[in-house]
């Protein structure tokens, strides 16, 4: 159960973090409003760990390294997709990254039971739904060619960081957030695109990298109390609360296969945390 919930939290963390984000990213741009977000994450892993004072339990936190470079490209892509696309339709085709970590989990020795295979088939299906755009002609959505790309990136980063997590979630989460900051400044540097955040939108997106880290620490917890192939799943939840956000806020049209898709998609969850 406590994977589960830690699990469950990080999806909920990522959910807002990924509601947010984007909409900063359309109108200040995607790169320079993934800086500032880096930067507030950064800040907010730093602080504990500083306040703890101690080292890492182990060199297994640097598989948190090649956690960060897929999962900041999959974040990249992820914000570009919502610039063109709807957030309705790009969040849950980036949640479909799920597959990856459990086909990793079981050819490693992972055994999900019966049930939780059933729940995570479920779970996936009901992201996938909305690749479909609302209206009368069955066509891809824009913006979902980007969505597949976020969901690769997504996907390479969850069993590496659960390794990372395993050894200390606290570290690892600090690694991560590091090596998402270098890369993505770097970036930004050679790219030089321009930078018009006024001070309350700075403050809006550094909470956003808050809570993006949020999820990370919670997600590298989950680590020690459950398998990949289940965790990452859990995790892998965040559309659909940033899909409720999305039609809550933005008046978003959701066509029934969206709908079906988020019953789906909780229905699964719970499958996942009973089995």
């Amino acid at each position: 159960m406590p994977a589960v919930l830690l699990a469950l939290g990080a999806s909920l963390a990522w959910g807002v973090a990924d509601f947010v984000g984007p909409l900063q990213g359309r109108r200040f741009g995607a790169l320079a409003v993934l800086v500032v977000a880096q930067l507030g994450g950064l800040a907010a892993v730093s602080l504990p760990v500083v306040l703890l004072w101690r080292g890492p339990a182990g060199p297994g936190v640097l598989w948190a390294v090649p956690a960060a470079v897929s999962g900041i490209l999959g974040l990249w892509a992820y914000y570009r997709g919502m610039v063109v696309g709807a957030i309705s339709v790009v969040a849950p085709v980036a949640g479909v990254s799920a597959i990856i970590p459990v086909l990793v989990g079981v050819a490693f020795g992972d055994r999900p039971s019966s049930l939780q295979f059933v729940g995570m088939a479920l779970a996936l299906t009901g992201v996938a739904l909305a690749a479909y755009e609302p209206g009368g002609e069955r066509r891809i959505a824009a913006g979902v060619g980007l969505a597949l790309v976020a969901a690769i990136g997504f996907g390479f980063y969850f069993p590496p960081m659960h390794l990372a997590g395993e050894t200390d979630f606290l570290w690892a989460s600090l690694v991560f957030r590091s090596t998402a900051t270098i890369v993505i400044a770097s970036v930004f540097l050679v790219v030089r695109p321009p930078f018009a955040l006024k001070r309350v939108n700075i403050a809006i997106v550094a909470l956003v990298g808050v809570g993006d880290t949020l999820g990370n620490v919670l997600f590298a917890a989950s680590a020690g109390h459950g398998l990949v192939s289940v965790t990452s799943v859990l995790a892998s939840l965040y559309p659909v609360v940033t899909v409720l956000l999305a039609r809550a806020f933005l008046a978003e049209r959701i066509s029934r296969g969206q709908q079906l898709g988020v019953a789906g998609t909780l229905a699964g969850v719970a499958l996942i945390s009973v089995g």
